[in-house]
């Protein structure tokens, strides 16, 4: 199935993206991850069912590329950590890549100011040519779904702030935008060079 809806399981997440990149170059096995996410609270959360979701969300992402992407998740800047999860991100929702590369992309072509809630809801209609399996998700769902993508697009620097949703110009940072060159990653790499 291509569009799925398990990014309202959390935004970005840079700091926790940063604990879990760190245990997978410790190539942690069954029992340290459970150890470091259930016994430990690595990542904070406030119930252990919270931590299982976040934790397994994040790894999902991060497992789709390679550990060079963890290290400039674990040990980069604000910038390079904040996008090299994006693209993560990008690769394992293609509900989020498919909205920077046909919706965002388009906003700036058009010089506008700003996103809007209908461009999601417009968007989120058109999915469904692209992908006829995709499962009829009820208002709740579809809302939470708009909240978690405008909030990964602020904090990738899209926009200001989900209140206003203006667009900003965003520059990638340069190591993320290598490792993508160097390892191919062609669809993630456009999705998120739709900035001027």
């Amino acid at each position: 199935m291509h569009y799925k809806a398990d990014i309202t399981a959390g935004s970005l997440k840079v700091a926790e993206s940063r604990i879990v990149a760190g245990l997978l170059l410790r190539k942690v096995n069954a029992d340290g991850w459970e150890k470091a996410i259930i016994e430990d609270n690595v990542l904070q959360t406030r119930s252990e069912a919270t931590a299982i979701r976040i934790g397994r969300l994040i790894r999902k992402r991060l497992e789709l590329m390679s550990p060079d992407l963890w290290r400039l998740v674990r040990d980069g800047t604000g910038t390079v950590a904040t996008h090299s999860v994006l693209a993560a991100a990008v690769k394992h929702s293609p509900l989020l890549g498919d909205f920077l590369d046909l919706v965002v992309r388009e906003q700036y072509r058009l010089f506008s100011t700003a996103l809007s809630n209908k461009l999601w809801d417009e968007y989120l209609d058109d999915c469904r040519g692209r992908d006829p399996d995709m499962p009829i998700w009820n208002e709740s769902t579809r809302k939470r779904l708009r909240s978690s993508i405008f909030q990964i697009l602020a904090q990738a620097g899209y926009i200001e702030n989900t209140k206003s949703k203006r667009l900003q110009t965003v520059h990638i940072a340069s190591q993320v935008l290598q490792y993508l060159e160097r390892h191919n990653e062609h669809y993630v790499l456009r999705c998120i060079k739709v900035s001027p």
